[in-house]
């Protein structure tokens, strides 16, 4: 069996990666290395459909917890004794 290495053990450089974008604007700002947040995504666009989708199930989501906050406030109304 092997043993997987040590998680918090540095990477060994990458020389294929050195003139990479992201290393030459890395070491323009004059940082070590080329850390830009959020890394490199295979296929942008499959992820934006997919936050879109999200996106739009949060909006209904919003829009029936409210519409549900005013109808059964209505019908809290309507059926309590002495209302309507």
């Amino acid at each position: 069996m092997s043993e997987d290495p040590d998680p918090r053990a540095p990477l060994p450089a990458d020389p294929a990666k050195y003139d990479s974008p992201r290393a030459e604007l890395a070491r323009a700002r004059g940082l070590d290395a080329p850390y830009i947040a959020g890394g490199e995504d295979p296929d942008p666009e499959t992820a934006r459909r997919e936050e879109r989708f999200y996106l739009r199930i949060l909006v209904v989501m919003v829009v029936v917890i409210v519409l549900g906050g005013f109808v059964l406030g209505i019908l809290g109304t309507l059926l309590s004794p002495g209302g309507g």
